[in-house]
């Protein structure tokens, strides 16, 4: 089912809307494995949606989404673009009706929406979100339901400007790496240089497949990276961020240095 926020939109604005009959209620809402939702300033990011929605009558329509503000004042702010329901499985018992959904739902810097106006997001946005679910039948109005789950939204980091060098360089010798860490500004459409950020340098031997940190650095104000180490071996080297509250995590690109 796509755009499934605008329903969820129009009926939580609908005036006097009547509530429906069947004890509609949502359980088990899981956004994303429960893992932060991470987005960066173009591109939107689907993730997995799990939840069940109880009632004692066959619903005709139902949608899960996460919200920020106060829901049926009209300030609420929708986070859910649109979605695609890929089955639900259904059970009866003690005169319940239970539809355990999955989907795939879609969350886009630039749709939030507002009721009124597709809005963008800002970086106040990057918080805990809460979780509403709403149900009903066509012509006998509708129930919504407010959860105890919640959703994580952080911002996009990234590492831009990698390079350790000299390549190649003499056994013994001194590489240096330097990089730039940064993180979306959702607010501005832009990344912004991201300071005073611990940061980890790590290094992957030739022929292994795992990268060990090997020291830590702290980024300048102005987000930049420097750090030098004894060349000793073959292989490659990364930064790695590893995010906080607001911030998702990061790698740079790796870059192989070959040892004489």
């Amino acid at each position: 089912m796509a755009g499934t926020t605008a329903l969820v939109a129009t009926l939580l604005g609908a005036p006097n809307a009547q509530a429906a009959e069947g004890d509609i209620s949502f359980s088990q809402i899981v956004f994303n494995e429960g893992k932060p939702i991470v987005v960066g300033i173009t591109n939107p990011v689907e993730v997995p949606l799990t939840y069940t929605v109880r009632s004692t009558v066959k619903l005709d329509f139902w949608d899960v989404d996460a919200y920020r503000g106060t829901i049926d004042t009209n300030s609420e702010r929708l986070l859910v673009n649109s979605s695609t329901r890929w089955g639900c499985a259904t059970t009866v018992q003690s005169g319940y009706i239970y539809n355990r959904c999955e989907e795939t739902a879609s969350v886009d810097p630039r749709w939030i929406s507002t009721h009124t106006v597709n809005d963008d997001l800002v970086n106040g946005d990057a918080t805990v979100w809460k979780t509403y679910g709403l149900g009903g039948r066509y012509e006998k109005g509708y129930d919504g339901d407010t959860t105890s789950a919640t959703v994580t939204l952080q911002r996009a980091s990234r590492i831009q400007s990698h390079n350790a060098s000299p390549e190649p360089v003499a056994k013994g010798g001194t590489i240096t790496v330097k990089g730039t860490v940064q993180r979306a500004n959702w607010t501005e459409h832009r990344y912004d240089d991201y300071g005073g950020r611990l940061v980890s340098l790590q290094f992957k031997p030739a022929g292994s497949s795992t990268y060990t940190t090997v020291k830590k650095g702290t980024a300048s104000s102005a987000g930049a990276l420097k750090a030098t180490v004894t060349a000793s071996q073959d292989g490659t080297w990364r930064w790695r961020y590893y995010g906080n509250t607001t911030t998702g995590a990061s790698s740079s690109s790796g870059d192989y240095v070959d040892v004489q």
